[in-house]
């Protein structure tokens, strides 16, 4: 392994960490880095939207969310967190099109 992808890596897994201990903004500061070096990093984005959700940062949370359903769009959590997400951006109409996909996958 490349010591540029174990940096981004470490970068993944600390991002985690600040994440599960309640830092949501600090996550997203970090794993920006990572999506930005790898933008097609599925497991990366998804953190990322967390993070931006978590932190209250919703129109962050949405383009990741955006980017994610178009690298993965049979990702039914993703469209449900993005279903949500534009809920929460009084959008309930782009939110309904997301829950259906994400029923249709079997998400819940």
């Amino acid at each position: 392994m490349r010591e540029f992808e174990l940096d981004l890596h470490s970068e993944f897994l600390r991002a985690d960490l600040f994440l599960n201990m309640g830092q949501p903004a600090e996550a997203a500061r970090i794993l920006q880095g990572v999506v930005d070096a790898e933008p097609g990093n599925q497991a990366a984005l998804e953190l990322l939207a967390r993070a931006y959700y978590s932190s209250a940062q919703l129109s962050r949370a949405e383009e990741a969310l955006s980017k994610l359903v178009v690298l993965a769009p049979a990702n039914g959590w993703a469209r449900r967190a993005l279903a949500r997400t534009l809920e929460r951006l009084s959008r309930a109409d782009e939110a309904a099109v997301h829950h259906r996909m994400a029923d249709a996958l079997g998400a819940s």
